[in-house]
């Protein structure tokens, strides 16, 4: 399983998508093959921190994740039953990082949501109408840069201006976000991971 986190920070992806439908055929838990694959955007992360990988190989890495997740996320819906409820998630205005948010995705649906993702750079109207459209009473928000707090502030405004924020609960997330950053912008909670979100959104339903 190691060798999965392995292959994912050397930028092998052939390698890497033969080693996961392998483990798949296995019988490997989906879970625990999601939980390497995140241990080995950990190393990616460690190594573009230390000078030695360039934006070019965290976006790389990013894309073998997301395409990890796709390939895990037939198996993990089949480990639940019942849809528990429905999601808004999406990247703030400003900020263009997807890696946290297609991990959220992923395990939100593993972990019974129907998810609707709006995508990154997303504007405080994308959400809005999202939430409008689909009636989810949970609005999950990624944010990966300090300068995007006030974009997170600003869709939670834009949610109050639109007469929802009485029926939707608001969760941040992200490397920087913590409860200070929930006071600052008016969000109801923060998640430290993915799974945490999950733990969050099913609290709050």
């Amino acid at each position: 399983m190691a060798k999965i986190s392995e292959l994912l920070a050397n930028l092998e992806m052939d390698e890497l998508m033969e080693a996961v439908q392998q483990e798949l055929d296995n019988g490997t838990d989906p879970l625990e093959i999601l939980k390497e694959g995140e241990a080995g955007m950990v190393k990616v992360g460690e190594m573009f921190s230390a000078g030695d990988y360039f934006v070019s190989d965290l976006m790389m890495s990013g894309e073998m994740f997301k395409e990890v997740g796709e390939m895990l996320e037939p198996h993990l819906a089949g480990k639940t039953g019942e849809i528990l409820g429905k999601v808004v998630l999406g990247t703030v205005e400003g900020d263009i990082h997807d890696i946290g948010k297609d991990l959220v995705y992923i395990m939100l649906k593993s972990g019974g949501f129907d998810v609707i993702d709006v995508g990154v750079d997303a504007k405080p109207e994308v959400f809005v109408r999202a939430l409008k459209e689909s009636g989810a009473p949970i609005l999950a928000l990624s944010c990966l840069l300090t300068t995007a707090y006030d974009s997170i502030s600003n869709t939670i405004k834009a949610v109050e201006a639109a007469g929802l924020r009485d029926k939707v609960k608001i969760i941040i997330g992200g490397g920087p976000t913590d409860e200070s950053v929930v006071r600052y912008t008016g969000a109801d909670a923060f998640g430290d991971d993915a799974q945490s979100a999950v733990k969050l959104c099913k609290e709050m339903l």
